[in-house]
Parts: structure tokens; sequence; C-alpha cells
């Protein structure tokens, strides 16, 4: 990638803390960034507008103040932040009006970054809790997920995903950087940063795979457990048609967590064994890391949710006429 003589002297080596760092867009492609800026000015676009629709209809249709809408809510506000947390860095770069970002700057965006994934973690969970007691407990369904209740799971959702990331992110700030200060991609991602960090950083490592243990494989797991559970209802209700209809609300939800985890997934396999790939894959699999959930949960929600799916479509039909 080239580089000009400015840029160069301001990502070289160096042990300050507050140096700037070089963004890394499509390497080698920079003629191309104004057709590239299409799509991924649509795909934000889309991701803004999508989950905003979602959050209004939630908000003004009284018939879909529910736990299951709530936790929707709770997913559609979380992509919608994390979309809002890359927008600027991403089509900063492609757009040709930022290059550098600020240390404070970058550890600000990867505290989001990171936070709002494991939040969107936490949110699926909850959701999988959800269709749990739905399906295998529906009597009790209104008296376990009360609104007070609701809100206590909300809360402890925001205080497990962004507590727990707070020390290894402080700790970022007083890391000295003395490799070159290029990062891999068009935003800031806490790995990224201990690889240019020439300081002790075990702590931070160690600490973020006790994380990524605790929080998203736990969570995986628990998902897993209790669609187990949910399959085994299922299965033991006689009527096919019923079976039908009760695993068609898990649809949605099952949908979700797949366009979660495989693009977590293969980012933290392209990091690990994925050395020899070209940086404009690494680049490529981290823009799907950040955009893609937000992108599809919106779209996933709007088609295979029924009640989402006609009040989008009410909403549309009135604002023509």
């Amino acid at each position: 990638m080239f580089l000009s003589s400015r840029m160069i002297t301001s990502v070289s080596p160096s042990t300050s803390t507050n140096s700037s760092f070089l963004l890394t867009g499509f390497s080698g492609m920079e003629q191309q960034y104004p057709w590239f800026s299409i799509p991924f000015s649509s795909i934000y676009a889309m991701v803004l507008l999508g989950n905003c629709m979602v959050l209004h209809v939630i908000w003004t249709e009284p018939s879909l103040h529910q736990p299951m809408f709530y936790f929707l809510s709770m997913l559609a506000l979380t992509d919608l932040c994390m979309g809002l947390s890359t927008v600027y860095t991403v089509l900063g770069i492609l757009w040709g009006i930022i290059r550098e970002i600020s240390l404070d700057s970058c550890i600000a965006q990867s505290y989001f970054i990171h936070g709002l994934s494991f939040m969107e973690s936490s949110v699926l969970l909850a959701m999988a809790f959800d269709r749990y007691i739905a399906i295998c407990n529906p009597l009790r369904y209104s008296s376990i997920l009360t609104n007070s209740r609701i809100i206590k799971i909300g809360l402890t959702i925001i205080g497990r995903s962004f507590f727990f990331i707070t020390p290894p992110i402080i700790r970022l700030k007083f890391l000295n950087y003395c490799h070159f200060h290029i990062l891999s991609h068009s935003f800031c991602l806490h790995q990224d940063l201990l690889r240019l960090a020439c300081s002790d950083i075990r702590f931070n490592s160690y600490y973020a795979l006790m994380l990524v243990i605790c929080i998203l494989l736990l969570d995986a797991i628990l998902i897993l457990f209790s669609y187990i559970l949910i399959l085994k209802s299922v299965l033991a209700v006689a009527s096919q048609e019923e079976r039908h209809k009760l695993f068609q609300t898990c649809v949605s939800h099952i949908c979700a967590v797949l366009v979660f985890y495989i693009p977590i997934i293969s980012l933290t396999m392209v990091h690990r064994f994925g050395k020899h790939l070209s940086p404009v894959a690494h680049v490529l699999i981290g823009n799907i890391y950040i955009l893609f959930p937000p992108l599809m949960n919106s779209i996933i929600y709007s088609v295979k949710t029924q009640q989402i799916h006609t009040r989008m479509l009410r909403l549309f039909s009135l604002k023509r006429y």
C-alpha cells in the first residue's frame, strides 16, 4: 500500500501512547474506493433505517408490547449502535475523509465494538430463554417474564457486556506501541492494537480469552441447550401442524444466532490461522463481522415475524398514501 512520507512518519514505530494509527481499507485498491463507497453506504443506510423502523414499529404498536418484542427491540438497538460506532471510520476511509485515528478514539471505538458484540450475544441468549419459556412453559410465560424482570434482564445484559470488558480496554491506553502504527481494518479492534504493542500483553490476552469463553462460548452453549429442550418439547406435541407452528416461532431467532456466530467465528479463525491470506481477505471478513448481523437481523425479523411484517407493510402503505 502506498503511503506518503507524512503518513509514514505519523505511523512509524514509537513508544508514545498518544500517537495516531493508520486505518487500513482495501489495500492496493484505493483507486476503487469511490465505487466501494456505494455498496457500503447503501448497507449502512439499510442498517440504520431497518433497525430504526423495527424500533419505531415496536414502540408505536401497543399489541407488540410483549416480552418477545422487548428483547427484539434490544437486539435492534444493539445493531443500530454497532452501525453508528463504525460508520465514521469505514465510510471516512472510502470517501477519503480520514486515514488516521488517535489512540483515545481507537480505544473508545474498540470498547463499543467489543461491548456491543458481547451485548448482542447476551440478547440472543435472553431471546432463547424467552422462546424456551413460551414453548416449554406457556402457562407461566406472562408470570415469569414480567416487565420488571425484563428490565432487570436488560440492565444485567448491559452491565455484563460493558463492565467486564473495561479493564483490558483501559489498559490499552498505557501500553507502548513500538511497531508500525498500521491497523488491519477500517476500525479498531482490541486484538489489532495488541499486535502493535511491545509491552507485556499477557493480561490482555488471557483476560480477552476468558471473556470469549465466559460470554460468547457460554452463551452459544446455553442457546444450543435451550433449543435441545425446545426441540424435545416440540416433538412431544402430537399434531404435526402444531409442531410446525411452534417451530416457526423460533426460525427468526435461529437465523439471528447463525448470522451473529458465523461471522465472529470466521473472524477469529482468520486472525488465528489466516496469516497467509491477503490483507483484503482480512478486511472483508472484518467488515462482514461488523455489518452482516446488523443488516440481516432487521431483514430477518421484518420478513419472518408476522406481526412486524404486517406493521411494516401498513407503515409503508400509510406513507404512500
